[in-house]
């Protein structure tokens, strides 16, 4: 029952006139308007949903190794989780992948053409398919209208929510007139994103969902991202770093900062976590492990997920980043991502959670059979040698193939097709509400409640740890690390603990990252976005033409 929802995209293909990805995209007009009209199309709820479908195709693009895959790689590439080293004749990429991580970027220089170019462009792609769908379903009538526009809606603020973490302000858009458009302050673009999922979650959105609509938007999906946004509002509105701004070293606190309705950021994000700790449709898992195999669409934890299948095109597929060559049969991984010794070593070794990472003598992980280096000798055979994954990379510009220990918490599917695989990718699940809940306590004075929070997760329903004894700023960073390795959420805490720009990689890791300049807590507006785009200005450090 996962998949039909997910099935309705294939059947949205015949939208792809409509919904193609943006080029120039702060002019976001993928195509002319008049090609929908009641006319033509949304005659019923059927055609209104294969269009939905196109909306909710572009999560994918979120999502680790999905589309271009670039909004993934640079949280977990430029922070201190992972590291894409040269293997040989792998990995170099025109030195792309040591830029990232080392946080040596440019406005101009290659990490942003080929990443943070695509971290603008595919959330933007979203909202110019979710405008044109908002737009051509204004005057028409059909079942269930309210909600499903409610449900766009949500879907266009969330695409804003990650530009609005990346980039800090950026151009507003919400209908598809032709044109170029100036760029908002992180502010509001704060306040519309907020606006925008309150009355989401508040006029239409249902409260759960039957299981063939898995993955589609609820209140809880709201106000998860509520949660998140409030818990980073002391960054998230603000422009950059500096004075009156981001602060690159310490922890930027969410007190203080007005929202919705005129209350504190850190009691809001309270509120919308409670709401969601005290849903009756949402639980921690059975085991940890269920959050990420590919039957986790049954996970009762993940709230809000990018929904993927075993077949071509549709499937989930980091393990192709991650897996060494020979550890995939038939198929061939790419070898690529790394987990840092330092991040590896941080976890207690009794700690359950970190068994999602592969370390020391490996094997085929379908088959269970022994993985040897990549060589002509199999396994077994005279001078054949046994593929061990280390803790340490010795050198980041010459790894050798096992150097460096594997995220591997998403298990590749025993039925995946190719290299696609049926696993979904939760972007929230309870288990961060937990988090956010002990964070705030914490912040408020309140450490007591704020251990009784962490323990509890710790606990679960199968424990993953023994217990904490003591309540601080690094406690919660480190527990957050614990439980969201590899979700896509590392570079925003560092930011939020002050601890992004400065972090340095351990000393055994020839040729790391060393501390960086504060501005770098914001990425560079692409150059190209602004040569297409002249309105749009630089965000601070970058260069010309400054933001006010």
């Amino acid at each position: 029952m996962k998949r039909l929802f997910v099935k309705a995209s294939i059947g949205a293909a015949g939208l792809g006139a409509l919904l193609v990805p943006l080029q120039g995209c702060t002019d976001l007009n993928e195509t002319p308007p008049s090609l929908i009209s009641t006319s033509n199309f949304f005659t019923n709820e059927a055609e209104v949903l294969a269009a939905l479908a196109g909306v909710y195709a572009q999560l994918r693009t979120t999502a680790p190794e999905g589309g271009s895959g670039s909004l993934y790689r640079v949280n977990e590439v430029s922070s201190d989780e992972v590291v894409v080293p040269i293997r040989g004749p792998d990995w170099n990429d025109n030195g792309q992948w040591i830029e990232l991580h080392n946080m040596t970027w440019t406005a101009t220089s290659i990490a942003t053409k080929n990443f943070f170019n695509n971290v603008w462009n595919d959330p933007y792609a979203g909202i110019a398919r979710a405008n044109l769908f908002l737009s051509a379903v204004q005057n028409t009538t059909f079942a269930n209208k309210a909600s499903i526009v409610a449900e766009v809606r949500a879907l266009r603020a969330f695409y804003y929510y990650l530009l609005m973490d990346f980039f800090g302000g950026v151009p507003i858009v919400t209908t598809t007139e032709p044109g170029k458009h100036p760029r908002n302050t992180r502010r509001e673009v704060f306040d519309f994103i907020e606006k925008e999922l309150i009355a989401a979650r508040d006029s239409g959105l249902p409260a759960t969902r039957p299981q063939e609509d898995n993955g589609r938007f609820t209140q809880g999906g709201a106000d998860a991202i509520l949660a998140n946004m409030y818990l980073n509002a002391g960054v998230f509105t603000k422009e950059g770093a500096g004075s009156g701004g981001i602060n690159a070293t310490a922890y930027n606190s969410c007190t203080g900062v007005t929202v919705s309705g005129g209350q504190d950021a850190c009691l809001a994000a309270d509120s919308a976590a409670t709401r969601l700790l005290n849903s009756p449709y949402y639980q921690l898992a059975d085991s940890f492990p269920q959050n990420f195999r590919a039957d986790n669409y049954k996970s009762p934890e993940n709230i809000f997920v990018v929904k993927f299948i075993a077949a071509d095109g549709l499937g989930f597929k980091l393990a192709m980043a991650i897996l060494h060559y020979n550890q995939y049969a038939p198929l061939q991984p790419w070898n690529g991502f790394a987990i840092q010794a330092q991040t590896y070593n941080a976890f207690d070794a009794t700690d359950k959670r970190r068994q999602v990472v592969l370390i020391g003598p490996q094997n085929d992980v379908l088959t269970g059979a022994p993985a040897c280096i990549r060589e002509p000798q199999p396994c077994g055979a005279p001078g054949s040698q046994r593929l061990v994954f280390t803790d340490t990379i010795h050198d980041i510009r010459a790894a050798s193939e096992g150097d460096g220990a594997r995220i591997y918490k998403w298990p590749v599917d025993p039925n995946h097709v190719a290299e696609h695989s049926g696993n979904d990718f939760a972007w929230f699940r309870l288990g961060e509400m937990y988090l956010i809940k002990a964070e705030v306590e914490h912040v408020l004075g309140n450490d007591a409640t704020a251990l009784t929070w962490l323990n509890a997760l710790r606990a679960r329903r199968d424990a993953v740890a023994p217990p904490l004894a003591a309540m601080s700023d690094s406690v919660i960073l480190r527990e957050r690390l614990f439980e969201l390795l590899g979700e896509s959420k590392r570079r925003q805490d560092l930011i939020r603990f002050g601890a992004y720009t400065n972090r340095v990689d351990d000393p055994s890791l020839a040729g790391g990252k060393q501390a960086r300049s504060d501005y770098y807590v914001l990425m560079p507006v692409p150059q190209s976005q602004i040569d297409a785009n002249p309105m749009l200005c630089q965000n601070p450090g970058y260069g010309a033409p400054a933001c006010p």
